[in-house]
């Protein structure tokens, strides 16, 4: 049960062994497992890490091979939901007891998070995480496609070397969020000494203004001032809504723990009430779910789970930046006629 294979018992290296004598004799190896616990980095959480990877085109298809049936998200816990559920997700496994689970599920001295683990196979997040599935995946707008001219707005978190960088855009007519760049650190050998290719980045940001109607962009400035500076200049003069101050694209996030944490709390609100939609991108949901509490004294914020995780959460970032240029163009944006770049002479 590798959900229970983690560093403090050494169950990566028996992983590990176990994967170099299964390729000396080319041979291969089976795992079977109960639901993992997110963010203690078992081998279950790596394996199912590892298959996103390749879903997402991150990293190259092995041939791994992962089976997972899962209930919905928004499976009640009830005696009657379960009657139904059970069943279905035990498979052929039908030593178990429907009957019995439920006891154990209605216990309140157990948590609903183990509960679904352990019978419903659902990753649930962890007490500290701010979404789960059950929230993020019932927003998705099965086949929605950013169109050329779609009006937008746009947000930008800039990471350097290990930090991710998203560029995040939102269409106003439906709240729907697509991932228009990330650009990230590679697994491996090829992740030393890597840097993001900044003029790739310039150049997504430049695609943007050039195929959509955008109407506002709010971007952190952190390690990116330059471009960004570069960007008002080219940019601003045309939209709707601008940040404040003397840059109208410059939104510092480090600025103000009070500007950010009521920017956060307005799209925590938008999620909930179900207003925000996404196209079901997955490196998207994986930053929504790695996102973790922050409490301080204007609200609730968000952050990483620790200084050093590998768990990002640049793309969340970047939503929350076009969320609330999204918001501030409601409130006070002004229609821009767009400059057609045509003379007229008499």
């Amino acid at each position: 049960e590798t959900h229970h294979w983690i560093r403090g018992n050494n169950g990566d290296k028996m992983y590990e062994t176990i994967d170099g004598n299964a390729t000396k004799k080319d041979a291969r190896y089976l795992a079977i497992t109960n639901a993992y616990l997110p963010g203690e980095d078992s081998v279950a959480e790596r394996m199912r890490e590892a298959h996103e990877k390749i879903v997402e085109g991150r990293a190259a298809d092995i041939g791994f091979l992962y089976d997972s049936l899962e209930a919905h998200p928004s499976t009640p816990l009830s005696p009657e939901s379960l009657r139904i559920v059970l069943p279905k997700i035990r498979g052929d496994a039908v030593w178990l007891n429907v009957e019995t689970i439920i006891q154990s599920v209605l216990d309140t001295t157990l948590s609903a998070s183990r509960s679904r683990r352990m019978w419903l196979n659902q990753i649930v997040a962890e007490e500290d995480a701010l979404y789960g599935s059950a929230d993020w995946v019932p927003l998705e707008t099965q086949g929605a496609m950013l169109l050329p001219g779609d009006e937008i707005v746009l947000g930008f978190d800039g990471g350097k070397t290990d930090d991710d960088t998203g560029l995040i855009a939102i269409r106003t007519t439906d709240d729907c969020a697509f991932v228009l760049g990330h650009w990230y650190k590679p697994d491996g050998p090829a992740g030393e000494g890597w840097e993001v290719n900044r003029d790739q980045v310039d150049t997504g940001v430049r695609d943007a203004f050039r195929l959509f109607n955008v109407k506002a962009f709010y971007a952190d400035v952190a390690l990116w001032e330059s471009y960004i500076a570069t960007w008002a200049t080219d940019y601003a003069e045309g939209l709707a809504v601008k940040a404040e101050g003397h840059n109208g694209i410059a939104w510092d996030m480090r600025q103000s723990v009070q500007r950010v944490t009521r920017a956060h709390e307005r799209l925590m609100q938008s999620i909930a009430d179900g207003k925000l939609h996404h196209d079901g991108d997955h490196a998207l949901k994986r930053h929504v779910l790695n996102a973790r509490r922050r409490t301080n004294n204007y609200g609730l914020s968000f952050g990483k789970e620790s200084r050093e995780s590998p768990r990002k959460v640049d793309l969340y970032a970047a939503l929350l930046l076009a969320h609330e240029a999204l918001n501030d163009l409601r409130i006070r944006g002004k229609n821009k006629r767009q400059p057609t770049r045509q003379g007229y002479f008499i």
